[in-house]
């Protein structure tokens, strides 16, 4: 899959998700939380599409890795901003790409230490699959099946677009 993605078709898909995710669950006040770099810029987005006047939260899952002492830290690695207490909140948790799970349980178990949320409604961009733990999306833009030498990024923030990039080797 190599093909262009429209990214304002997949955020007006993932908007749509979300809402309708929001209304069967009853959450009327969701907070939104974002995992660096790219989550943040779509939770950004996100939360003035859905009309949430909170500011957004920010995730840097560096730390809490379950690689950590293999790769090591990531030198761009920033303090997390949860400018809201998460006890008992809803929080609409955006990452811009899922494929085994691992970024979301590292995010989940840094939102945990802040305190226990009511909720958490997991949106994503793009889900590749892949999974090695049993975490699954509850929103999603697109799924896409990837070949083992393609990888998918997000970037931005302005503009925002979707890149496919071939790995050698």
């Amino acid at each position: 899959m190599t093909a262009q993605l429209d990214i304002h078709r997949l955020l007006d898909d993932m908007e749509a998700g979300i809402r309708q995710q929001l209304q069967d669950r009853n959450i009327t006040a969701p907070v939104v939380v974002g995992i660096r770099t790219g989550g943040v810029w779509l939770a950004d987005l996100l939360a003035k599409r859905l009309d949430i006047a909170e500011p957004i939260g920010e995730l840097d899952i560096s730390f809490y890795r379950d690689d950590f002492s293999r790769i090591g830290l990531n030198p761009k690695v920033m303090p997390s901003s949860l400018p809201f207490d998460t006890e008992d909140r809803d929080i609409l948790l955006i990452d811009d790409v899922i494929m085994s799970g691992r970024t979301i349980r590292a995010a989940m178990n840094e939102l945990f230490d802040y305190g226990r949320p009511a909720s958490i409604l997991l949106a994503t961009l793009i889900d590749l699959g892949a999974r090695e733990l049993p975490i699954q999306p509850d929103v999603t833009g697109r799924t896409l099946n990837l070949a083992d030498n393609q990888r998918v990024k997000l970037r931005g923030p302005d503009p925002l677009h979707i890149e496919f990039q071939q790995t050698t080797g």
